[in-house]
């Protein structure tokens, strides 16, 4: 598993914890849901703005951890 599609898993995991549909929160953010749906799945490349936006409205924040070895 790639680092986008570990960061698309982690937001989806967050996402159906706090039972936000990939609808809502594109509305919540703007962006388009089948956006919503293709950073999910590791498949749409973008830009920190856009991730902090989506991690915002999901209510968390970007931390920067160590890899785990």
């Amino acid at each position: 598993m790639n680092d986008r599609e570990r960061i698309g898993n982690k937001i989806k995991e967050i996402r159906i914890q706090k039972g936000i549909s990939t609808y809502q929160l594109a509305e919540l953010t703007g962006l388009n849901q089948p956006n919503i749906v293709r950073i999910e799945k590791g498949k749409y490349s973008t830009g920190i703005d856009i991730i902090s936006k989506i991690v915002n409205s999901l209510g968390c924040q970007i931390d920067i951890i160590d890899r785990k070895e």
